[in-house]
Order: structure tokens, then C-alpha cells, then sequence
């Protein structure tokens, strides 16, 4: 098992910011468009986390033109390029799917001021 954790210690990286649940993030992802390779940046609250080490994984959403859409992160993976926190967010619970079934203003997360970026 030793071996198994030292080669996922390679893949792993460093640079990620301490991300919690409700954190409304930016997360920048290479899409492959025939020979080409552009980022695409998805913005969204993050919904769940799950999974440990570099199997870990984020549940981010946002309403796109009025339809909520989710997409599922592994935080380690060379696809992602960049996560940024825009704002911290205030919840007491470990996963928010309570938002699927809201709309409008209640969909919203408080703002933790307190917190640091």
C-alpha cells in the first residue's frame, strides 16, 4: 500500500487553495476542440466533496440561463488547470443538495465575511 500512496503523491499538486463547501469558485478546465486546446472556465457554488487524497473531487453548480447545471471536478487532475475561490461561503451542512430544488433568491449562500480567501 506504501508504494500505491508514494506514486499518487507524485500525481498529486500542490497549489490548490483550502476548499470547503460553499465556496463559490472559478475553476479553469482544458477542453480538447479538434487539434486545439483552449480553457474553459466554469464558475458555481461547490455543492459536495468527496473521495480522499488525489481521488478527491468537487460537485460544483451554477444556473445557466435559468438551469441549474452541475459538473463533478477531480481537483488533481491534469484537465484541471486552476481553482480560485471568488467568495467563502457560510453553510452548516457537509453537502448542499438542498439547492437542486430552490430557485431564485433562496438558491443564493450567505457570505462568510470572517473568512480568509
Amino acid at each position: 500500500m506504501d508504494i500505491i500512496r508514494e506514486i499518487e503523491k507524485e500525481s498529486m499538486k500542490e497549489n490548490l487553495p483550502d476548499l470547503k463547501v460553499g465556496d463559490f469558485v472559478r475553476v479553469s478546465v482544458k477542453v480538447k476542440e479538434g487539434t486545439r486546446e483552449r480553457l474553459q472556465v466554469f464558475e458555481g457554488y461547490i455543492i459536495g466533496m468527496h473521495g480522499r487524497g488525489i481521488r478527491r473531487a468537487i460537485v460544483v453548480r451554477r444556473l445557466s440561463f435559468g438551469i441549474g447545471v452541475e459538473r463533478v471536478f477531480p481537483i488533481h487532475s491534469p484537465k484541471v488547470e486552476n481553482i480560485e475561490i471568488i467568495r467563502r461561503g457560510k453553510v452548516r451542512r457537509a453537502k448542499l443538495y438542498y439547492l437542486r430544488d430552490r430557485v431564485g433568491k433562496r438558491a443564493k449562500i450567505k457570505e462568510d465575511i470572517n473568512a480568509k480567501k
